[in-house]
């Protein structure tokens, strides 16, 4: 039985009530009408098999890439880069610096690739935009009272708000752990509606919304596939694991199911979604892996920085490290690629 049955299986009666765009027309537009449709659907996907699962990414794990494929492997890494500074004692000009280190992350060769996004809090997202200006890279801010999300709506979407007015590009927002794990996913999928709303700029257009699960939170990969189902219905541009401030972040099993719940949704719905692992991925081999997890289970329309992206700070480093072993045959070393 495929997801796109199950779903529409679970459908309850249709009860009017307004839906994001892209799901209207799918046949689903009426699973949040009620907690007790919600909850019937996201309680009738199927159960998630562990230990397949497991033995999947670990099998997709061990596929190596090699010389040109490599290079051009790398290359894409670093355009999926969100390159991010999240901590209390960020400056404006450490700010600026990694604004400057996205632009250009090796200045000895100006053939390396910009990173996707630089993702700042929203109190740094003017620094970041002007620093950024004349560049395509995005301006990402958390919001929402990240990392613990521990806030009234009101204060949520304020933080939101104030971030879009800033100039952010993309928003990435944390749920309500509590609520979900308590059942109240209803609660959940209307405050992500409503951060999706305060998205919106008014020349109508609207920052990408990216909305971070903390799946190290969330106990079962059960959890984990109604959660991604739930966010994308509710309108989500971006799934993302983890704020990369818990003990477990991004894994490669719960990577790859939210990148077959995607799939699956786009299945469903005819809306694609992208994917951020975010946390816990430091290395060029680590990387590697998740592009093959994404070829693999999604195929060449999500191998793009629209689609997918890696939430990381020191990632770049080895990448670029691995570029410069490539083009010269000898490891130039940490000391020649920029501290963060």
């Amino acid at each position: 039985m495929t997801m796109s049955t199950v779903a529409a299986n679970a459908l309850p009666q249709p009860g009017g009530r307004e839906v994001p765009p892209g799901v209207a027309g799918s046949g689903l537009a009426d699973v949040a009408a009620s907690e007790a449709s919600l909850r019937r659907f996201l309680h009738g996907l199927p159960g998630v098999d562990q230990v397949g699962l497991e033995a999947r990414a670990a099998a997709l794990g061990t596929r190596s890439i090699k010389t040109t494929a490599k290079a051009y492997a790398i290359d894409l890494a670093i355009s999926m880069i969100d390159l991010t500074t999240l901590e209390g004692a960020d400056t404006v000009g450490k700010v600026r610096a990694l604004c400057a280190k996205g632009r250009t992350p090796d200045p000895t060769d100006p053939t390396t690739p910009r990173v996707a996004a630089i993702c700042v809090y929203p109190d740094m997202v003017a620094t970041a935009k002007d620093a950024l200006r004349g560049t395509d890279i995005q301006v990402a801010s958390v919001a929402t009272a990240f990392p613990a999300g521990r806030a009234a709506l009101p204060v949520k979407l304020a933080d939101t708000a104030d971030a879009v007015a800033a100039g952010a590009d993309e928003i990435d927002m944390v749920i309500d752990r509590g609520a979900f794990l308590s059942g109240r996913y209803l609660d959940v999928f209307n405050e992500i509606v409503a951060v999706k709303e305060a998205c919106k700029r008014p020349d109508g257009s609207s920052a990408h919304l990216k909305v971070i699960f903390e799946t190290g939170e969330l106990q079962t990969y059960d959890n984990v596939r109604r959660v991604s189902w739930l966010a994308m219905l509710a309108g989500a541009d971006f799934i993302k694991t983890s704020t990369g401030k818990v003990a477990v972040n991004a894994t490669p099993p719960v990577t790859l199911l939210m990148l077959e719940a995607v799939r699956d949704f786009r299945a469903a719905t005819g809306v694609q979604v992208g994917v951020k692992p975010a946390g816990g991925i430091r290395t060029t081999k680590d990387a590697l892996k998740y592009l093959v997890m994404v070829n693999e289970t999604l195929g060449d329309d999500w191998l793009s920085p629209h689609w997918f992206r890696f939430g990381a700070s020191s990632l770049l480093n080895d990448l670029l490290m691995q570029r410069q072993k490539l083009a010269t045959g000898r490891y130039s070393g940490p000391d020649y690629v920029t501290v963060d």
